[in-house]
């Protein structure tokens, strides 16, 4: 189950120093975790959970094997990237691909890196790339309406349904507003989904900041974080610099270089876990002598869906699941110890896994 983060950025911003830092990061996870492929353009990063850890120590696990996210590299984009500026059709093409975006927003200052605005100012390159995704979002949806209409009268019921969503949306974008914002009843997200609009996509702001103000952010930063906060987005707070020279590290030197610049985890691992709670994700585990494995489902994913994430055959077949609570199989020490204090459920079709759930499927083969 792939989930796809496409960062993006204005140039000098330092896009392309975080994207290779995370790169550096998956290329030193391959030694240590199989099914960690790299092409030039995309990361695939193991997300960090120290539960993992605990639960394949109780376990005696063979292998440790995380769940994943994938970065993708999304080229490049200028004042109108809409219109098919610079690489601007790459850029939006790249986009419709993934599932949420990474806005890479520079937070410092250095006379020695020309701002392509010509001045430190992170809210405006927050919008200068939102309004071309909005003036891309606009003309597609422009181009529809006539076409909608002419179904929406002949009673095509989800020619209706889009055209009512179109509507709503239209006045939004016209007023400088991103798709996302648009209210919706959950039974429409999938037609709203279907509309492929670039400024619907959740977005994560990634305040790439000074060294010295790696761990609490600065007065950019915190701009960053309201405007975040004002619009149900996230941010994080990251040194794309720090980043890479902790990312070519050897792992037992990293500990020590962020002790001394004052840092308790990479701010990597932020941006992953950040990117993964704005994706709705959830983990389940698997826990066993051979391996203990994290597996990336969505919140509200019922047993028998979370089953198909290993295997199809599992979701078919389903007939019921063996769960443990994290913290029950922590503090009983393992699937025997939580058997015995009947902390062990037997969940059916209907169960909603939640997050730290460890599970055991049973299914018809």
């Amino acid at each position: 189950m792939g989930f796809k983060m496409g960062i993006v950025g204005l140039p000098n911003v330092g896009k392309s120093t975080l994207f290779n830092a995370l790169t550096q990061t998956a290329a030193a996870q391959a030694a240590n975790y199989p099914f960690c492929t790299i092409e030039p353009n995309v990361g695939d990063v193991a997300v960090p959970d120290e539960r993992l850890d605990q639960l394949a120590g109780i376990a005696g696990s063979a292998q440790i094997i995380p769940t994943r996210l994938t970065f993708v590299d999304i080229a490049g984009l200028v004042r109108g990237a809409s219109r098919g500026e610079g690489l601007g059709n790459q850029f939006l093409a790249n986009i419709r691909e993934v599932d949420a975006i990474a806005h890479v927003v520079r937070c410092f200052e250095d006379t020695d890196i020309t701002h392509v605005e010509g001045k430190i100012d992170p809210i405006a390159d927050i919008e200068t790339i939102e309004t071309e995704l909005m003036l891309a979002d606009l003309d597609s949806l422009e181009k529809r309406v006539t076409a909608l209409e002419k179904k929406a009268k002949g009673n095509d019921k989800e020619a209706k349904e889009t055209l009512d969503l179109v509507n709503r949306t239209l006045p939004l974008l016209r007023e400088g507003k991103p798709a996302r914002m648009v209210e919706r009843k959950p039974e429409e997200e999938r037609v709203f989904q279907m509309l492929g609009l670039l400024s619907s996509k959740p977005v994560l702001y990634v305040c790439n900041v000074e060294e010295a103000s790696a761990d609490q952010g600065n007065e950019f930063s915190a701009r960053v974080f309201e405007r975040a906060k004002e619009e149900g987005a996230k941010a994080v707070v990251v040194s794309a610099k720090i980043e890479s020279e902790i990312a070519v590290l050897p792992p037992e030197e990293q500990k020590e270089y962020l002790d001394a610049v004052g840092l308790t985890e990479p701010g990597l691992n932020r941006v992953i876990r950040a990117g993964y709670e704005l994706l709705g994700l959830i983990t389940y585990f698997t826990v066993g002598p051979k391996e203990a494995r994290a597996w990336t489902i969505t919140k509200g994913t019922k047993a028998p869906g979370a089953a198909g994430v290993i295997h199809t055959d599992f979701e078919k077949g389903f007939i019921r699941a063996e769960t443990i609570a994290y913290a029950d199989y922590v503090s009983l020490k393992g699937e025997a110890g939580a058997r015995d204090a009947g902390k062990l459920r037997l969940e059916g079709k209907e169960y909603t896994v939640q997050d730290g759930d460890v599970m055991h499927f049973r299914f018809n083969t």
